[in-house]
């Protein structure tokens, strides 16, 4: 069980296919201008030109980013928010969450000059993206996955998954070094990371009881219930406030981003706090469940149902744009739940 039910679904192609329509284009664009028409000078950045070559690090070796990036490709989870966040403008995006419109969340909106062309999310459309003539493609927080990274690299220098960051297991903190890296700005990137880092050691301060209570942070989808382990963006930043993650989850995690929970095992979720998620269907499914109502923290009380649409999203997103957000939305429902 997983966050899979809230993304659009596509149509499957064989890797190979897909390579070699991506070389077909590639070559049939070699000697054309910007598909838009232009000259292809829509910025990467609005700062300065950078220190290039930029190296960044990946699972997949260090890439090399020989200029200033003019024409970005935002695939990853976040990545497309992380270069509005660094003043980047994406000519392409995936829309992870189903947002609609330009493909990001309210805590990102009116940032982007020129709506960008949506790409497909677990398996994006490689013609699409290679007719924009991207110079960079960014998929920091995807699956990790050979095929697909290999796939894109044939297209543009693309950056992929950090060391040990597969199954979009990447913090919001490590996703901008990444992006602001590519983009030649890391100055830029550390002054947001330290400026949010400063906004949670600020809830942390205010909010004394967070340390050391568990939390369970959970979902429920078409498919059942699921709860969240250690490593992803939910759980981290949980932790950042000082939660400890539910112990009993934490003992059945695997490779997956979460453990699904059966209903009649639904009392691993009890702990100090449960703060529960839909994910394609509706709130009332959860809070009116009677044994989720039949779960000790939640019959006493101290649970959390997220029917907040733009709420639960930001949680999600595990941007720095959106953790911003969800420190100010989110951080008091914890305080009020933990009374």
């Amino acid at each position: 069980m997983n966050d899979s039910a809230s993304r659009p679904r596509r149509t499957r192609r064989t890797p190979v296919l897909m390579a070699a329509a991506v070389a077909t284009l590639l070559l049939g664009l070699s000697a054309c201008g910007s598909p838009d028409g232009s000259d292809g000078s829509t910025t990467a950045s609005d700062g300065a030109e950078g220190a290039f070559p930029a190296k960044v690090a990946t699972k997949f070796g260090e890439v090399t980013v020989d200029e200033k990036p003019k024409r970005v490709v935002a695939l990853g989870w976040g990545d497309a928010e992380t270069v509005l966040a660094l003043g980047g403008q994406p000519v392409g995006a995936s829309d992870w969450l189903a947002f609609g419109g330009e493909g990001v969340g309210p805590w990102a909106k009116d940032r982007y000059d020129k709506s960008p062309q949506l790409i497909g999310t677990m398996e994006p459309e490689y013609e699409k993206i290679a007719a924009l003539r991207p110079d960079l493609i960014l998929d920091t927080k995807s699956s990790g996955d050979r095929t697909r990274h290999d796939t894109l690299s044939k297209i543009a220098p693309t950056v992929g998954v950090p060391e040990g960051g597969d199954q979009y297991m990447i913090s919001w903190e490590k996703q901008t070094e990444m992006v602001a890296a590519a983009l030649g700005v890391p100055d830029k990137g550390a002054k947001l990371i330290a400026e949010t880092e400063k906004k949670f050691a600020a809830a942390v301060k205010a909010n004394p009881g967070f340390k050391d209570s568990t939390i369970t942070l959970g979902s429920r989808t078409s498919e059942g219930y699921g709860a969240y382990v250690g490593g992803t963006g939910r759980v981290d930043f949980a932790e950042r406030l000082g939660f400890e993650n539910n112990p009993a989850v934490e003992a059945k995690a695997g490779d997956s981003f979460t453990v699904p929970v059966s209903k009649e095992n639904l009392d691993l979720l009890d702990a100090d706090l449960v703060v529960m998620e839909p994910i394609g269907v509706p709130a009332a499914s959860i809070s009116d469940d009677p044994l989720y109502q039949a779960v000790p923290a939640v019959k006493a009380g101290h649970s959390l149902v997220f029917d907040d649409q733009g709420i639960s999203q930001a949680f999600a997103t595990d941007s720095v744009l959106s953790v911003s957000y969800a420190l100010d939305k989110v951080v008091p429902l914890f305080a009020q739940k933990l009374k």
